[in-house]
């Protein structure tokens, strides 16, 4: 009776140990699960959002150099031929559609694309309207490229920059949410880790508890003739 009633509380007690090794198995996967989310997060923080937020302020640059540029032209007196300022816009144009292709090529929201494409129109028609200032001015009608770039241009331009700015301000809404999330994951990991460890120091009861039931029950069969 003595041998059976061993054995079971062995049974037992090896599936509650098995018990706790599957939950500390599950609990491990859950934590790589979470530190391969922690890893995609801070790189999207980096790739999607910090290398894009520093395009954003080159993209500004450029906008605020175009505008100078027309500026110092149209108002100042023109210094220089209307054919070398077009090469000149020109190249800050092409500046512009690289680090528009490369902020294309990372990961955008639905708003972002929405954004995108609504500041890529207004880019255009911005664009439109320097050559009509230029040409005005190739012509000979200084005063209505003055008027052109002081008035439709101006109020055009602004809205452009507009657009970029609510393009920065939705960058910086959805890099906070991957922020957050980093966070959540990382409380996650926490968690686990501490049910892990309170895992392992039961285990080790477990073990000591048997170790010394073991030590009783060969105690208690000594052989008769001992006594």
């Amino acid at each position: 009776m003595k041998w059976s009633f061993v054995i079971q509380q062995k049974i037992k007690a090896a599936l509650l140990l098995g018990g706790i090794m599957a939950l500390v198995l599950v609990s491990a996967l859950l934590s790589r699960s979470n530190m391969a989310g922690i890893d995609r997060s801070f790189s999207s923080l980096y790739e999607d959002r910090l290398v894009p937020a520093v395009d954003m302020v080159y993209l500004t640059e450029h906008l605020y150099r175009k505008r100078l540029l027309m500026e110092k032209y149209v108002l100042s007196g023109p210094e220089s031929s209307p054919g070398k300022v077009a090469r000149q816009l020109d190249m800050h144009n092409a500046d512009i559609d690289s680090l528009i292709r490369e902020f294309e090529k990372t990961y955008l929201v639905a708003e972002e694309s929405e954004s995108l494409r609504a500041f890529e129109h207004r880019l255009g028609e911005y664009a439109a309207m320097e050559k009509a200032i230029l040409r005005l001015c190739e012509v000979g009608n200084q005063q209505a490229g003055q008027e052109l770039f002081e008035g439709k241009s101006s109020s055009l331009f602004q809205h452009t920059v507009v657009r970029l700015n609510e393009l920065t301000q939705i960058q910086s809404s959805v890099g906070k949410e991957l922020l957050k999330k980093s966070h959540s994951h990382v409380i996650q990991s926490e968690f686990l880790s501490t049910i892990q460890i309170c895992m392992v120091i039961l285990i080790g009861l477990m073990v000591m508890v048997l170790i010394r039931g073991s030590q009783i029950i060969k105690q208690d069969t000594k052989p008769f003739h001992l006594n």
